[in-house]
C-alpha cells in the first residue's frame, strides 16, 4: 500500500482522540469515585499489557519478527516513553476527579473545571514536543547530546495556531456539552407553581 502510513497516522490520532472521553465515560460508568477511577487506570493497564507486552513477544517468539539488539540506552527510553504515556493516562483520570472537587467547592456546575482539561493536554502537548526537540538532539549511544536549533518563524506560527486551534476545538465542543445537559437538567426540574400549595380558602 503506497500512502499505509497515512492510515497509521490516523489510526493514531483517532486512538488519542478518543481517549479522554472514553477514560471519563467509562470512569463514569463504573461509579466516579476514587475506586472507580482506579479501576478505570486497571483497565488501560491491561489493555496496554495485551496490545504492547503479548504482542510484540508473540511476534518475537514466533519469529515473525527478529530480536533487535539489546542496547541499554535504547531499552531505558522506550521504557521511559512507556512511562510517560502511562503517568499521561493516570493523570487525565486524576484531573477530572480533581476539577469535580473543584468545582463542587466553587458551588458551580461539576463540569465547570473539566471541559479545559481536553483542550489544555492537546493544545500543550504539540508545544512541548517542538520545544523538547528544539534542545534535544541524542545521537546514537550519546543520548544526552544537546544543542540549541532555533527553527523560522513560519513553525512557531504554525505551534501557536495548533495550540490555540486545538485547544479552541474542544473547548466549545465540551462547553457545548456542558450547556445542553445544563439544559436538559433545567427542563427536567419541576415548576414552582406545580408543586406550590394552594393557598386558597373555601367559600
Amino acid at each position: 500500500m503506497k500512502n499505509e502510513w497515512l492510515l497509521y497516522v490516523a489510526i493514531a490520532g483517532l486512538s488519542w482522540g478518543t481517549y479522554v472521553p472514553l477514560i471519563f465515560y467509562g470512569g463514569n460508568e463504573l461509579g466516579g469515585k476514587s475506586s472507580a477511577r482506579l479501576m478505570a487506570i486497571l483497565c488501560v493497564g491491561i489493555a496496554y499489557f495485551v496490545i504492547a507486552v503479548l504482542f510484540p513477544l508473540f511476534l518475537f517468539l514466533s519469529k515473525q519478527e527478529e530480536w533487535p539488539d539489546l542496547k541499554t540506552t535504547g531499552l531505558v527510553f522506550s521504557s521511559l516513553a512507556g512511562v510517560a504515556g502511562a503517568v499521561g493516562a493516570i493523570c487525565v483520570v486524576f484531573a477530572s476527579k480533581s476539577a469535580v472537587a473543584a468545582a463542587r467547592a466553587a458551588e458551580v456546575h461539576p463540569d465547570s473545571f473539566r471541559i479545559y482539561i481536553a483542550p489544555l493536554i492537546f493544545g500543550v502537548a504539540p508545544v512541548i514536543n517542538t520545544l523538547v526537540s528544539t534542545v534535544w538532539h541524542p545521537k546514537p549511544g550519546e543520548p544526552f547530546h544537546f544543542d540549541l536549533d532555533l527553527p523560522g518563524w513560519k513553525l512557531w506560527v504554525g505551534i501557536l495556531l495548533i495550540g490555540v486551534g486545538a485547544a479552541l476545538v474542544l473547548y466549545s465542543k465540551e462547553e457545548a456539552e456542558v450547556t445542553k445537559k445544563q439544559t436538559a437538567a433545567a427542563h427536567n426540574r419541576p415548576s414552582p407553581t406545580a408543586t406550590a400549595p394552594t393557598t386558597e380558602k373555601p367559600s
